[in-house]
This record gives C-alpha cells, sequence and structure tokens, in this order.
C-alpha cells in the first residue's frame, strides 16, 4: 500500500515539474528504483547476517524514513504552460462560509416545515380543549403562552440547524463523488485512455511471470547449472533499469512518437515471449532475458503516454486508474501461468498465452492510435445545399 501510493504521487509530481526533459526525468527515478532494488537483495542477506532480522527490518525502515525528507522538497507547481485545474466553486467556498452563507434561506424553509407540524399541534390541542378555533389566539396574549412561544422557536432553531449542517455536508460529500465519477466516464470516452488501459492491464499479465518464471524455464530445458555465467533473473533487473533510462531518453525526441514507441516494445516483447518455448540453451535464455528486460523499462515512458493522452490537469486521476489495474494485471498473471503450466506440464502454452496478452494489447492501443483510425470514424461534410436562381417576370412593358 505504501509503495503504491508513494509511485503514483512520485510520477505525479515529475511530470508535473518536468516539460521538455520529461522522458529523462522520469528515466532517471525508473532507473534509480531498479538500481536500488537490485542492491537491496545483496543488502538484505548482509544486514540480517550482521544484525539479525530485528535489526534488518529497524534499518530498512530507517532508510524508508527518509522519503519523508525527500517528500518534503516537493511543491505544487503553477505553471503557465500547464496550469493546475482550478477546484469547483464548490471546493473553492470554504466549509464553514458554505454551510452558514444561505441559513437565513434555508433555515427558514426548515423552520417554516417545523411551524407547519407545531402549529398543526397547538390547534389540535385548542380545538379539542375549547371546540373551537379562537382558544388558539386566546392563548397567544397569556404571558405564559409568549414565554413558551420563545422558547418553542429556540427549539426550532435548535433543530434546524444541525439538520441544515446534516443536509449541506451531505450535498457537498455527494457532489464531489458525483464530480470524481463525471471524470471518470470523460477519461474513459477518451478512445485512446481505454485503450492504453487495457494495454496495460494485458501487458501486466502476460510481461510479469518471465521475471519470476524465468529460472524454472532454464531447468525444464535441461540447461545445467555449471552455464548459468549470471542468474537470469539478474539479466533481467540489469537490463530493465537500462531500458528505462535509454527509452525514457528517446521519448523526449521531437521526431520519436512516445506512444508508438511504446507501441513497439509490447510487440516486441510479445514475439520474445513467444519465442522462449524455442530456447534451450543457457546463451538464447540470456538473450531473450535482456531483451525482455529492456523492454519491461517501458513503465518509464508509461506515465509520459498518460500525459500526452488526458492531460497534465488529470494525470493523477487518470495514472490511478491505470495502475490499480496495472495492479490487477501483475496478480492475476503469475497464477494464469502456474495453472497453465500444472495443467500441461510445460511452459510452452504458458508463454503463448502471455505473448498473446501482450500482443493482443499493442494491437489495440496501436488501432486506437492511428491517424487513419480517426479519418474513418469522421463523418464526410455534408454536400453543400444546390442553389438555384430564377429570373422573375416584370409585368410590365419595356419602355
Amino acid at each position: 500500500l505504501g509503495c503504491g501510493l508513494l509511485y503514483t504521487a512520485t510520477v505525479t509530481i515529475t511530470c508535473q515539474y518536468f516539460d521538455s526533459r520529461r522522458g529523462l526525468a522520469l528515466g532517471l527515478i525508473s532507473t534509480g528504483s531498479s538500481v536500488g532494488l537490485f542492491i537491496y537483495a545483496a543488502l538484505q542477506r548482509l544486514l540480517i547476517e550482521f544484525y539479525g532480522l530485528d535489526g534488518c527490518l529497524l534499518i530498512v525502515g530507517a532508510l524508508a524514513l527518509n522519503i519523508l525528507a525527500c517528500g518534503s522538497l516537493m511543491r505544487p507547481l503553477q505553471s503557465s504552460d500547464f496550469p493546475l485545474p482550478e477546484k469547483t466553486a464548490l471546493e473553492n467556498v470554504p466549509d464553514r462560509y458554505l454551510i452558514y452563507k444561505e441559513k437565513e434561506k434555508d433555515l427558514e424553509e426548515n423552520i417554516n416545515m417545523l411551524e407547519k407540524s407545531y402549529s398543526g399541534e397547538e390547534t389540535c390541542k385548542g380545538t379539542l380543549a375549547n371546540g373551537d378555533w379562537k382558544s388558539e389566539s386566546l392563548l397567544h396574549k397569556n404571558p405564559t403562552t409568549t414565554a413558551h412561544t420563545q422558547e418553542t422557536e429556540t427549539y426550532k432553531r435548535k433543530v434546524a440547524e444541525p439538520k441544515y449542517f446534516c443536509k449541506q455536508l451531505a450535498k457537498r460529500k455527494w457532489q464531489l463523488y458525483k464530480n470524481y465519477c463525471g471524470e471518470t466516464v470523460a477519461l474513459f470516452k477518451n478512445k485512446v485512455f481505454s485503450a492504453l488501459f487495457i494495454a496495460i492491464f494485458l501487458f501486466d499479465i502476460g510481461g510479469f511471470p518471465p521475471s519470476l518464471l524465468m529460472e524454472d524455464v532454464a531447468r525444464s530445458s535441461n540447461v545445467k547449472e555449471e552455464e548459468f555465467i549470471m542468474p537470469l533473473i539478474s539479466i533481467i533487473g540489469i537490463m530493465t533499469a537500462v531500458g528505462k533510462l535509454i527509452l525514457g531518453i528517446l521519448a523526449d525526441f521531437k521526431w520519436i512518437n512516445t506512444l508508438y514507441l511504446y507501441v513497439a516494445t509490447l510487440i516486441i516483447m510479445s514475439l520474445a515471449l513467444c519465442a522462449i518455448p524455442f530456447a534451450k540453451s543457457y546463451v538464447t535464455l540470456a538473450l531473450l532475458s535482456g531483451i525482455l528486460g529492456f523492454l519491461t523499462g517501458n513503465w518509464s515512458i508509461f506515465p509520459y503516454v498518460t500525459t500526452k493522452t488526458v492531460g497534465i490537469e488529470k494525470l493523477a486521476h487518470a495514472y490511478g486508474i491505470l495502475m490499480f489495474f496495472a495492479g490487477l494485471g501483475n496478480s492475476l498473471g503469475p497464477p494464469i501461468v502456474g495453472w497453465f503450466y500444472d495443467w500441461t506440464q510445460t511452459y510452452d502454452i504458458a508463454f503463448y498465452f502471455s505473448g498473446l496478452c501482450v500482443l493482443l494489447g499493442g494491437f489495440i492501443l496501436l488501432l486506437a492510435a492511428l491517424p487513419s483510425w480517426d479519418t474513418c470514424k469522421k463523418q464526410l461534410p455534408k454536400p453543400a445545399p444546390t442553389t438555384f436562381l430564377y429570373k422573375v417576370a416584370s409585368n410590365s412593358s419595356n419602355v
């Protein structure tokens, strides 16, 4: 939960801070996370050996606490090119002002409703006691009755104010939820965003299992332990860091369409996944691991693509939705691949399935992004109406 909240906030803030070098900035922070993860794998073992598990957790917690120092340096920026979205009128108004500004109007409505019910009760009491309607007016002339009326007014105000407070609070919360749902629906009306949502979901179903299962694939292919110059998972980790940095730098070139670059990484990755069942040696598996790791570095350009798709002002909202479904894909991918292995006792069909998922996501995003696809969707312009000119004959004779 902590890493998820931290990652989305960091990416969103970085995109707001940088414009012309946004790809490089995203590549650097993404590479930093990969390098840190690579170092931590070795550091954890050493810390447990020297300080035990409790000491290791305390030191790791102290290191993680430094994130607060980094976060304290981040400030929301107001850029002239990408202005932050203005709050709605309802959000701009302070709570106290919102609740009590129109009190005279709405409070009177609540009091009137109470007066109707109260006067009805008094009228009924007067009618039952005296048998006519005049007894009610006589009661108001009595000082005791006047004091009672004042107490009633005070009571009615005490009842009306909390009712109005709760009503306005519920109205404000409902309006915020309604606005959020409306913005979410508007995001999904953007066909590129919808395709991006499908692509990231399918990518995480198919692209995540190789980082967990490449060692098992090597054993099932009868690759000997002596041939392992470097663990395949380490190759994937190193190349992922390299891919994040290089792809981030490429995203800053104006002649490169970042969306097409992201689609290219998906399609090439799908081909590499489908080629894994044919790899029967360590060299081939190491090469494919390097390719998969490099292409997995497209995580550094994914926020860039999201920003170009929805705009910087909607990035936090859109990226949060996409990361939710990316995490869902990460959770579903390994169990599905494991089920295929249990069913067939081989990883071949599992990796064909993974490659197909990534390929399908890439093609859906490509179709949504192609300019020709937009042209096909546009209606042809209506022909201009034909204008007929009529010459009206004059009744007057020529002079």
